[in-house]
């Protein structure tokens, strides 16, 4: 990677192109060496200006940007950000544009997405990927299938088998950023139906937390979904925070809650880490089992030195197995961190402690 990250963009939108490129520009690290309107013209443009990062819209014309990815990871894999819009079928071609080996997804500017956010985020996206550990995209691994019990009824928890969480129950909180929608995923599919109850900070954008945890509740014994205000922690249940709202622990008349927040950004980040982090502290113990995966940057660091002090289980994922070894690190170096492990031994390690709930 040259002093300054060279970046392509691909979208079939003018306007897009340019309102991307004059972000870019404007940040003294980064240089924008050439825009394309389709894959086409982006697959010769790559092997002519050698960009460390591509923006990569999902729909264009002539080849869409899931094929387009496909065919880049398999011959030439390199870091690649997702500009998508925000509609609900965008959203889950995204997430399948993650799976495929894209590091990062950010929504377009229009209505609740703004231009000041895609000046906020997308340098700091871009940075990331810069530092991305890019392989091979390779075929999903099986999916464990729900039982009849773990999906039916869709009603509302707590039920016999996703019974509150009490003060004395092991809960599970995990943090990541870039390359950490992946890694969740891989942790949550290994978990039994009846693990402890789970909290999660992801940096993604809203919207796309939506059908980020839908996802993941298709494909996981447990049972996902994005957080609401108020929402109670349950066994068997994986709460994700909405993009753009803070997600914070409580306590509750009949346990742990959790709440969402909108306030500033923390490590320039909304949700944040840290904040879902120091919010746990004064219920945590060793009851509290805690990760750090891949990302950039410090999120999560000074909230799992305290996690620590406070008695709880403190794992970081380990070089070798994240995309961006940033956050891990930070924590690492901190002091807080118990184990480091690779992404591949983190759910055994997280639920090795728990006393399983009644199913």
């Amino acid at each position: 990677m040259s002093a300054r990250i060279k970046v392509l963009v691909v979208d079939d939108s003018a306007i897009v192109r340019k309102l991307l490129s004059d972000t870019l520009s404007a940040e003294p690290d980064i240089e924008v060496v050439g825009v394309a309107p389709d894959p086409y013209v982006a697959r010769d443009k790559i092997l002519r200006l050698n960009p460390d990062v591509v923006t990569l819209d999902v729909e264009m014309p002539r080849m869409d940007g899931l094929t387009f990815l496909k065919k880049l990871m398999q011959f030439r894999p390199m870091p690649v950000i997702i500009i998508s819009s925000l509609g609900q079928a965008s959203s889950r071609t995204a997430l399948e544009a993650l799976q495929l080996g894209a590091v990062d997804v950010l929504a377009k500017p229009g209505g609740p997405y703004s231009v000041g956010d895609l000046k906020n985020d997308l340098p700091q996206k871009v940075r990331a990927a810069a530092r991305a550990r890019i392989a091979p995209a390779k075929p999903p691994a099986p999916s464990p299938v729900k039982t009849a019990a773990a999906v039916a009824p869709r009603q509302p928890y707590p039920t016999a088998s996703f019974r509150p969480a009490s003060r004395s129950d092991n809960i599970i909180l995990i943090g990541a950023s870039t390359g950490g929608t992946e890694a969740i995923r891989e942790i949550l599919c290994a978990l039994p139906e009846n693990s402890p109850p789970i909290v999660i900070v992801q940096h993604i954008p809203a919207v796309f937390s939506r059908a980020f945890a839908d996802r993941l509740d298709q494909i996981c014994r447990i049972r996902v979904r994005e957080a609401a205000h108020d929402d109670a922690v349950a066994h068997g249940l994986a709460l994700v925070a909405p993009g753009n709202h803070h997600l914070l622990l409580k306590r509750g008349a009949d346990g742990l809650r959790v709440a969402l927040d909108d306030g500033p950004r923390v490590c320039y980040q909304r949700p944040s880490v840290d904040v879902l982090f120091e919010s746990a502290v004064a219920y945590a113990g060793p009851n509290f089992s805690v990760a750090l995966l891949t990302g950039m940057g410090s999120d999560g660091a000074q909230g799992m030195l305290k996690l620590k002090n406070a008695g709880a289980l403190t794992i970081a994922q380990d070089e070798a197995s994240c995309v961006v070894f940033g956050m891990p690190r930070e924590a690492i170096r901190m002091g807080g961190v118990d184990r480091v492990l690779p992404l591949n031994r983190i759910a055994a390690a997280l639920v090795a402690q728990a006393v399983p709930a009644p199913v």
